[in-house]
């Protein structure tokens, strides 16, 4: 498990208060992390919503490599403004912490800065959110130049307001010439317009990144090719299904996040069209609203497609749940209007098909898979060829047969209805892009 603060707020850390620092949020190395989890049942939700939180936060601790030692829940009209939990629990918690040699607690919901300096002076240990944990195991994904801007600044935007309790041992600074008398600048000031500064570079880092995938989908656009960006809770088989309609190698294991950054490749269609296909970042619920500003980079290509693909995995006891989140950040985003085709994922590790035709029935034109075997993949092919079909010309053609590149060419390009081979000519009914009439033109009948 990586160190849960962004690489370039250590450059604007004075070294005397590094070492701080570093104790308090780096891994330590040797042995994995141990994680006491700690969640809060509001009066007004129900015990299975907290157990299937629970459950996901503890994947989640997994998979950024820390091993669950145990988990303390509490009921609440509200969570405490000072310890998120009640003081009393706060010091039960923090006893068995103490016993189990706990390195790390992580609470379910987002935390103060507050409640997160209290909380770390009860458990004498790293307190982390849930938000914290997101952006550690993003920060170990992220592989290309963008994805590590991105998750950087979503880090430094958690961390600014936290910044207080790094620096709470540190006096003020002594007013210089011009200053005498005054009580100068805090450290905490100076670094936290440090840490403002980065957060304003990678800003504009970013904004050259929206630029560059600007042109680079004019480019794309030239083609006049449909683009369909596949979306979908975290492992849902996103990547497995990108990898097995275009034989691309897609990281796909089964945890969560395996992937960050988009993956585009083209896939032919039944219909002799040529798509882009997008593989995106995968949703979750709770997921930190800093994290999606920050991502907005990345997240374009949904906003800006033909087509979406929501990938769902029907075998999770929380299927509907988890299509609400996903549907929840496309809102977020500005893409919940766009077209949708729900596919219906991991159908070979269904033990009934109760789930399967409740969701058949509420989505009509959904389509059952499994991207592991391959089954289904012809309908969903076909599905997608009849939603994000463009404009085409139908025609009728008369081609020499001794134009050979030409009828070649109308098999790749156009979608072939009848033919029929006479003496001279081949006859053609096709459908055919209309940027590709011209080439055509002089075998046009009408």
């Amino acid at each position: 498990m990586t160190c849960f603060s962004p690489p370039g707020c250590y450059a604007a850390l004075r070294s005397t208060a590094v070492a701080e620092l570093k104790a308090l949020i780096e891994t330590r190395n040797t042995r994995t992390e141990r994680v006491f989890l700690v969640g809060v049942e509001l009066k007004s939700g129900s015990t299975e919503n907290l157990r299937d939180a629970l459950d996901e936060l503890g994947e989640l601790a997994t998979t950024a490599g820390g091993e669950v030692i145990g988990e303390g829940t509490q009921k609440l009209e509200a969570p405490h403004p000072a310890t998120y939990v009640g003081k009393g629990k706060a010091d039960e918690f923090a006893d068995y912490c103490r016993q189990q040699n706990v390195d790390t607690i992580i609470f379910d919901d987002e935390l103060s800065p507050a409640q997160s300096r209290n909380l770390e002076k009860i458990f004498n240990a790293k307190v982390l959110d849930r938000t914290a944990l997101i952006l550690d195991i993003f920060a170990q994904r992220a592989r290309t130049r963008e994805g590590k801007l991105q998750i950087e600044l979503a880090q430094l935007q958690h961390l600014l307001p936290r910044l207080t309790r790094f620096w709470g041992h540190l006096s003020r600074q002594a007013g210089g010439i011009g200053m005498r008398g005054g009580e100068g600048e805090s450290q905490l000031e100076a670094d936290r317009r440090k840490v403002q500064e980065r957060i304003e570079k990678l800003t504009r880092d970013l904004d050259d990144v929206r630029r560059q995938r600007s042109v680079q989908r004019s480019g794309r656009q030239r083609y006049q090719w449909p683009l369909a960006s596949i979306v979908g809770y975290t492992n849902a088989g996103k990547s497995t299904l990108l990898n097995t309609l275009t034989g691309a190698d897609v990281l796909a294991k089964d945890i969560l996040f395996a992937t960050l950054d988009p993956t585009t490749r083209r896939l032919r269609l039944p219909t002799n069209q040529n798509i882009l296909l997008t593989d995106t970042v995968g949703f979750i619920r709770k997921l930190p609203h800093g994290l999606v500003e920050a991502f907005k980079a990345t997240l374009e290509e949904v906003v800006q497609a033909d087509l979406l693909l929501h990938v769902v995995d029907v075998s999770h006891p929380l299927v509907e749940e988890q299509i609400t989140a996903v549907n929840a950040v496309l809102a977020e985003i500005g893409a919940g209007e766009k077209p949708v085709l729900m596919v219906l994922n991991k159908v070979d590790r269904l033990e009934t098909a109760v789930a399967l035709g409740r969701l058949q029935e509420r989505f009509p034109h959904a389509v059952a898979i499994a991207a592991t075997t391959g089954q289904g993949l012809e309908e969903l092919l076909a599905e997608i060829s009849t939603q994000i079909r463009p404009e085409r010309e139908l025609l009728e053609l008369r081609i020499p047969h001794e134009e050979a590149a030409v009828i070649a060419r109308l098999h790749k390009v156009g979608q072939v209805l009848e033919r029929r081979y006479l003496a001279k000519v081949a006859k053609f009914k096709a459908r055919i892009p209309p940027h590709h009439h011209a080439e055509f033109a002089a075998f046009i009948v009408k």
